[in-house]
């Protein structure tokens, strides 16, 4: 019986790497992370990802290598686990379940069978109160164990990590809150007390952003809103402490950490600068790109990396040299070009960093590149307006690419700019082709290329809408000069309707007709004489969404408007086919088939509808898909068809749903369990033998895996030249080197191994043999003839094998063994 198949939504790709402060494994091959509700092994030599770990159900705070073994790794979540794993093989040993949202957790080598964490008082975050608290590990029998003994140690900390730390060989415990700083000693069970309030007149511009302690001596290091970072001694005394300070980052300091044996302090701020303190002098490596939240060091001290604002990590040699970096999805505050595919690398298209689009990779879950649009340098200074790219959209071959960019500071004059960028194959990048300032009087709403056939030689059309009331068609014109030919875009037709803000635009699938949306109105054009054709106003409300249908349900046209009506006109008959009231926040067509999703938002959370428009009753519906509205959605055609039984979902088998959410989630739907997703590389396992997973090395495991399958199905035996499963090779390559014998020894033993035996000596040929060196031909019996011909075939490929393993025997070895062989041992059975 086949199980029935459940449509779940998951978190796809893209999610925060920079949530959590990363870490590296003890020998600092591999980095890891937290993603979302997974945690990611990396490798810091070639930067790609190894496997994921899955397991916990709602968001990782954070993750710890175990202080007692450096195999293993911590993870903690919102769903109230503490996870422990072997990432090097990617198991999961161990959850202790704890009941209430984790946002830190701390393993000390002194606190074997105990942590501490973090939890908000009384198990209720909206009280704004959080605790540190011990919890007692308990070590039991099964995979999951309830840990629900805990002890208070400290009330009304800052819920961040980034502020408490632990001191030396964890001595004591350290946390800053506002204007506060508590040390509490666990031996001498004393708390001190500590506040720049009566020292200082600056009010909050003193207050504590972070904290780190010395690895090797008792010393403290805070950072500060105003930028400042101040060294802490002598806190074990209430009034004889003393601190000095350091100041070189002009906003706050979002994180500090020291070196491993404590020699140099770590900071890094907004100003996108890592600043190395070493006895009062300053090193710095700049233009990291984007504000420093976490920094990390490799418990070998070769590596440290920081984690971005910008969903990136850096990995950074120890000498401040940048080694590696490791992007994800980068999200800005506001997504205002939406989700884009496209058409040659199938990569996701959307705003990047500022002035930027990102190119990424959903399959590898990687970015692929960044477009610059704006050139120009990005000024970190808040309350700054700066250019913004708010519109893209590619043609349907992928040829061109088209954004629109814009800035305006308060009631100044608006600055637009729009640019039109050719596909270039020698750099496989796009190139500006033209640029056109103010194309519009006032801000664009909607752009969209004219879809062509690949068979069709038509001219590239671009229609813009503006709220200026005009749509304007731009066209490729190109002009001939001697040899060369000089293409540039010019406005070829503008259109209105009544001088209404044009809000929306789109062709239909074979890019004879034009929809335009007039507030209220919908205006239908011809593409070839722009004369306009019909138009629907039924029923009332703005115009936010248009679309065309495809394929068979190409004669319908579709809306959504701000009053929650989804309108379906039908353009033979020029009537409204059916309307449903489902206030369509999101509504996106699919590219491969008739299949249209339209996402619907009621109360706090948002629900997603599939239909086909000639059909008003949708065929999949799913409920409170995540909480919040969803700002944007797209259909991405896969790579390989997917081969869903179930009716009600096959409308996923060509394309794949992503879609958007408020909180910068992006997230997918898929029928596969969470063991079923995993790809083979990520189920396999990450490091055989302590080799790292390099792109050579998986190159020739493919070979390997390709020539063992050939093997296998095929019915001739296939002899390796390497013989991998020869006894020889084996005791050269795995026995450890201080014990092998000599190399005088070996070196004949292995040649020997590789030879390839003669493929025209078979077992029935050995009677033969044996005939003509025997002493009489009666010594070779009807028996012996009998039961070599009643050999199975196959075994001619078993004896080739054998023939590697046991010695060769010499002539005279062989008659004594055939004299033996006929001696009568009937005898035997009287016993």
């Amino acid at each position: 019986m086949v199980a029935c198949e459940q449509l779940r939504v998951v978190r796809c790709g893209g999610s925060w790497l920079s949530g959590s402060r990363a870490a590296f494994s003890a020998d600092s091959k591999y980095l890891l992370c937290s993603s979302g509700d997974y945690i990611k092994v990396y490798s810091t030599a070639t930067e790609e990802c190894l496997h994921v770990l899955q397991g916990h159900k709602n968001l990782v705070t954070g993750i710890q290598l175990n202080p007692t073994n450096h195999l293993q790794l911590y993870s903690w979540s919102l769903d109230g686990t503490i996870k422990l794993w072997d990432f090097m093989d990617g198991i999961l040993i161990k959850t202790f379940v704890i009941g209430f949202n984790l946002y830190a957790f701390y393993a000390l080598a002194n606190f074997e069978n105990s942590g501490f964490l973090i939890i908000p008082k009384d198990g209720d975050k909206k009280t704004g109160v959080f605790q540190l608290v011990t919890v007692a590990l308990p070590k039991v029998p099964g995979q999951e164990v309830e840990a629900k003994e805990m002890e208070l140690v400290l009330e009304g900390i800052n819920s961040s990590p980034k502020c408490t730390a632990f001191g030396r060989d964890g001595e004591y415990v350290v946390s800053v809150l506002e204007l506060h700083l508590v040390v509490c000693f666990f031996k001498k069970k004393k708390m001190y007390r500590f506040s720049l309030g009566s020292k200082f007149k600056s009010g909050t511009t003193s207050l504590f952003t972070c904290v780190a302690c010395h690895p090797k001596e008792d010393c403290i290091a805070t950072g500060h809103k105003d930028g400042k970072i101040r060294l802490w001694r002598n806190f074990d005394h209430r009034r004889e402490y003393t601190f000095s300070t350091m100041h070189w980052h002009h906003d706050e300091v979002m994180n500090l950490a020291f070196s491993v044996e404590g020699t140099s302090l770590l900071s890094g701020g907004v100003e996108s600068v890592l600043v190395q303190w070493r006895d009062a002098k300053k090193e710095f490596l700049p233009r990291l790109g984007s504000t420093i939240q976490h920094i990390s060091v490799s418990p070998d001290g070769t590596y440290l990396c920081t984690s971005h604002s910008d969903n990136k990590i850096v990995i950074i040699h120890s000498n401040l040299k940048v080694a590696g970096m490791i992007q994800g999805l980068s999200k800005g505050n506001q997504i205002k070009t939406g989700l884009m595919v496209d058409p040659r690398t199938k990569a996701l298209v959307m705003n990047g960093k500022p002035g930027h689009l990102q190119f990424y990779s959903l399959q590898n879950d990687k970015q692929l590149y960044n477009l610059d649009i704006v050139h120009q340098e990005y000024i970190h200074q808040q309350g700054l307006n700066q250019v913004e790219v708010v519109k893209a959209a590619f043609d349907s071959k992928g040829n061109w690419l088209a954004t629109v960019e814009q800035r305006q500071e308060g009631d100044a004059e608006l600055e637009l700019q729009m640019k039109l960028w050719a596909y270039d194959e020698q750099t496989q990048s796009f190139t500006l082709n033209t640029r056109i300032n103010m194309p519009h009087e006032n801000h664009i709403t909607a752009m969209c290329f004219r879809c062509t056939d690949e068979t069709e030689n038509t001219t590239p059309t671009l229609v813009t809408a503006s709220n200026d009331g005009r749509f304007k068609v731009w066209m490729l014109v190109v002009e001939s000069d001697g040899e060369d030919q000089n293409k540039t875009w010019t406005c070829d037709f503008v259109g209105s309707y009544h001088n209404y803000r044009a809000t929306n635009c789109c062709f239909c699938e074979d890019g004879s007709l034009l929809a335009v949306s007039f507030d209220k109105i919908v205006t239908v054009w011809d593409s070839e004489t722009w004369d306009l054709k019909c138009t629907f106003c039924h029923p009332p409300g703005t115009i936010l969404s248009l679309c065309f249908g495809r394929l068979s349900c190409s004669k319908y046209l579709l809306g959504s408007t701000n009053t929650g009506s989804l309108c379906c006109w039908n353009l033979l008959s020029c009537t409204l086919e059916w309307s449903a009231q489902l206030n369509v926040t999101v509504l996106q067509p699919d590219c491969l088939s008739e299949n249209i999703a339209a996402i619907s938002c009621n109360s706090e959370f948002s629900d997603v509808f599939v239909f086909k428009p000639s059909e008003p009753r949708p065929f999949c519906m799913q409920r409170r898909i995540c909480r919040g509205r969803v700002l944007w959605a797209i259909f991405v055609p896969r790579e390989v068809p997917e081969s869903i039984s179930s009716e009600k979902y096959q409308w996923l088998n060509q394309s794949q749903f992503y879609f958007l959410t408020e909180t910068h989630e992006l997230m997918t739907f898929s029928t596969k369990t969470p063991e079923e997703r995993l790809t083979p590389s990520s189920r396999q396992l990450a490091v055989e033998e302590n080799f790292p997973v390099t792109p050579f090395y998986l190159l020739l495991g493919k070979h390997q895996q390709q020539a063992k399958e050939t093997r296998e199905t095929s019915n001739t035996p296939v002899q390796s030249n390497m013989a991998p499963e020869s006894p020889a090779i084996k005791e050269l390559l795995h026995t450890p080197a201080h014990v092998l014998p000599s190399a005088a020894y070996l070196c004949p033993i292995f040649i020997n191994s590789l030879l390839v035996p003669k493929t025209s000596k078979r077992i029935d040929e050995i009677p033969n043999e044996v005939e003509m060196e025997s002493d009489g031909g009666e010594e070779d019996s009807e028996e012996e003839t009998d039961i070599a011909e009643e050999v199975h075939p196959d075994a001619s490929g078993l004896a080739e094998s054998l023939e590697e393993v046991i010695p060769k025997l010499s002539k005279a070895q062989e008659r004594e063994l055939r004299k033996l062989r006929k001696l009568d041992y009937s005898w035997v059975s009287a016993l």
